[in-house]
């Protein structure tokens, strides 16, 4: 990688943390629930329900750890366990209509602090930035 590839990298991984911090507070006051169980959550509200396994291997933690944050999104409302039509063994979870809404205004909250943070950006800086979205998307999905 040359030095100005590296630069870039080293600029959007700090940047990318930072912005991250900043996201996660707006999350943790406004939405009530855990970045553990926000990101389970939003696994089965973009990506359809799952078994506890897929889930536990989608957010990298034992299926211990997953079943304790399923029990708390059931008891909060927000995901629900029903048996598996194909295997009688077997359970899925999905979120619930109420799971649905809370990360629908999470993700609202993190857009309108997004677009706030942006608010004194010029046209060509904005700009600027969907292309800097674009080529990381991109990197993302060929890696």
């Amino acid at each position: 990688m040359s030095s100005r590839g590296r630069n870039a990298a080293d600029r959007i991984h700090s940047a990318s943390i930072h912005l991250l911090r900043r996201v996660r507070e707006v999350d943790g006051a406004a939405m009530g629930i855990s970045p553990a169980r926000a990101s389970a959550l939003s696994v089965l509200v973009f990506g359809g329900a799952r078994s506890l396994t897929e889930l536990a291997a989608a957010e990298q933690v034992t299926s211990a750890t997953m079943s304790k944050l399923v029990t708390g999104m059931e008891a909060d409302g927000l995901a629900r366990r029903y048996p598996d039509v194909n295997d009688a063994r077997a359970i899925r979870i999905e979120a619930t209509a109420k799971g649905r809404r809370t990360l629908e205004r999470g993700r609202e909250r993190r857009l309108d602090l997004l677009e706030e943070l942006l608010a004194d950006a010029s046209e060509a800086e904005i700009a600027a930035v969907e292309t800097a979205a674009s080529v990381v998307e991109r990197a993302i999905r060929s890696a």
